[in-house]
């Protein structure tokens, strides 16, 4: 940031990347840890972490993982969906 002709001015760079989404069930501990640990599992680093107002969990990994991190959100959206009972 610096001044000229006494007014502020700011560049910013922005890196504009996919992220990778997944829905924790807010009322059982632990969901965080056990997703990441299937993450780390399958060999995915999640650069940054973080939730949107919609109760969404958003995750960045590197380009690379994309495609097994979204892999391993999709096994986990299966067997965490709540079952439908008789």
């Amino acid at each position: 940031m610096f001044t000229h002709e006494g007014r502020a001015v700011a560049h910013y760079l922005v890196d504009v990347r996919d992220v990778a989404v997944a829905r924790l069930d807010q009322e059982t501990p632990g969901q965080l840890g056990a997703l990441a640990r299937l993450l780390g599992d399958a060999g995915v680093s999640v650069l940054v972490q973080y939730s949107d107002h919609a109760g969404n969990l958003v995750l960045l990994v590197a380009d690379e993982q994309d495609e097994v991190c979204d892999a391993v959100i999709a096994r986990w959206g299966v067997a965490s969906a709540p079952t439908g009972g008789s």
